[in-house]
């Protein structure tokens, strides 16, 4: 019951890891990475398309992006929805490939990156720190209602705070990186 308990959590604290990678992987650092646009949402046909699903998308050089269609067809709905996004990047079309030219960053503009950076990898402490506190409630419950020792639980709360810190310094290490990542040129 215990163990079931930890593992749920353990479970939930490597999606709250997982799901920082993927957001960090879409934010843009000074080098072009499909990541960049891999989840880019595309009006196609009327319904919202990931932009993985409709293109393969490569990084020959450093600062550029290439899109390939699979269907030709669809490269304008790419085009309008690479203008309508964040990303702040002009697809050039040549009605085969979008080509999209990765400028340097200025460093104004890491640092506010970084700032985003450290705001997502703290919403992931927050979500690991959840996990531990509704983990914990269930504890207190299994041993309010004599399904498990006070020693149990006293145990059992010392390993979450154990699992807890694991995954806080796994976010951490994932936050500098990033940071590394978005500030050198």
């Amino acid at each position: 019951m215990i163990k079931d308990a930890l593992r749920e959590a353990e479970v939930r604290m490597k999606g709250a890891v997982r799901s920082l990678e993927d957001d960090l992987a879409a934010i843009r650092t000074g080098r072009a990475s499909p990541a960049l646009v891999d989840r880019l949402s595309v009006e196609y046909y009327g319904n919202p398309t990931p932009l993985q699903q409709l293109a393969t998308i490569s990084a020959p050089e450093p600062r550029l992006l290439t899109i390939r269609a699979f269907d030709p067809a669809s490269l304008k709905d790419i085009e309008r929805a690479i203008m309508a996004s964040d990303l702040g990047l002009t697809p050039s079309n040549d009605g085969k490939v979008i080509r999209l030219n990765i400028p340097t960053l200025t460093e104004e503009r890491r640092l506010e990156l970084v700032k985003v950076v450290r705001s997502r990898t703290e919403e992931g402490r927050i979500a690991v720190r959840n996990v531990r506190r509704d983990t914990l409630n269930d504890l207190r419950e299994f041993e309010k209602e004599k399904m498990v020792s006070e020693d149990e639980f006293k145990r059992a709360s010392d390993d979450l705070q154990k699992l807890t810190d694991t995954f806080v310094e796994s976010l951490n290490e994932i936050c500098e990186k990033k940071e590394t990542e978005v500030l050198e040129n």
